[in-house]
């Protein structure tokens, strides 16, 4: 039986599984599925935005930049883990630190500039309705969208390299600096949920006041009807 650590080496979900051929075989069936779903579904959202110029809008392109992130997972990422499932859990591949540096790489580029993506159509679409248009043209004219797309994968590289420490948590190899990698984690995805759902309230309270004074301008008009 291998222990902890080479299934952390492996796959971060074999850890939620027994140790066995018939699990690290089903995993594998089931990344090869995502992978080919997923690289499929992102490639044709991409092909439709532009392909068609009424798609071109500034949410659009926060959209396909996250689709861009989803396909080095996708397409990039879970293939390899996919093969890898089926290798022998000694195998000098999931025991090299390089390649599990890559393979963690990947996934947290990709996650990042995913979440990242997200939280830039959430505050587009707060901007758009809350805000007034000028504001909106002002803030998202063509050259700040660049700018906000790049700088998502400008913040993705950085903690690129500490998060292949979370794969060696629950491990007997696991230390401070994995824990502390974890912690910042963590806090980043609770962070970009405490903003999602600023702006979506934001939203929805914006909605729900436009809808009560159409309402009453509604009632007005109706009784001044002969």
């Amino acid at each position: 039986m291998p222990n902890a650590s080479s299934w952390s080496a492996s796959s971060p979900l074999l850890l939620l599984w027994e140790d066995s051929s018939g699990t690290r075989i089903f995993l594998s069936l089931l990344y090869a599925v995502l992978a080919i779903s997923g690289t499929l579904s992102n490639v044709m959202v991409i092909y439709l935005v532009f392909s068609f110029k009424k798609l071109q809008t500034t949410s659009n392109a926060f959209i396909v930049n996250g689709c861009a992130a989803d396909l080095s997972v996708c397409a990039l990422w879970m293939p390899q883990e996919a093969v890898l499932g089926l290798l022998p859990p000694n195998s000098s591949s999931l025991r090299s630190a390089e390649y599990r540096l890559l393979r963690g790489g990947l996934l947290g580029l990709g996650l990042t500039v995913s979440l990242a993506s997200h939280l830039l159509v959430a505050f587009n679409r707060y901007v758009l309705i809350t805000k007034l248009p000028s504001v909106y043209q002002a803030l998202y004219q063509r050259r700040h969208t660049g700018c906000m797309i790049g700088l998502s994968w400008a913040l993705a590289l950085l903690p690129v390299p500490l998060l292949p420490g979370l794969w060696t948590l629950g491990s007997a190899q696991s230390d401070g600096s994995s824990r502390y990698t974890a912690l910042l984690l963590a806090l980043a995805v609770l962070g970009q949920t405490a903003l999602l759902l600023h702006c979506y309230l934001g939203i929805v309270r914006r909605v729900r006041g436009s809808a009560k004074r159409v309402s009453v301008l509604n009632f007005h008009l109706l009784h001044q009807l002969p």
